[in-house]
């Protein structure tokens, strides 16, 4: 079972020097919320930038994590 906190590593981790926030949407530690700011993300389409997150989070969407919720920004998104 995936904890917010081993979602967030595997996110920061694949995408260096980004905010990582995420929350459990349910409970169940199966259904996250996950908000990422990264400069990586410039020029990039929302498809492109999501599939950098759903790559970071590899073989554990196919068995453990059941749904996720991704909201992505470069930081000069995030402050609008």
């Amino acid at each position: 079972m995936l904890r917010t906190e081993d979602v967030q590593k595997l996110v920061a981790d694949a995408i260096p020097g980004a905010e990582v926030e995420v929350i459990d949407l349910t409970g169940t530690s199966d259904h996250f919320g996950i908000r990422v700011v990264s400069e990586a993300f410039a020029g990039k389409s929302t498809m492109e930038r999501h599939r950098m997150v759903h790559t970071a989070l590899g073989r554990y969407l196919t068995n453990e994590i059941h749904a996720v919720d991704i909201k992505t920004k470069t930081p000069a998104e995030a402050q609008n």
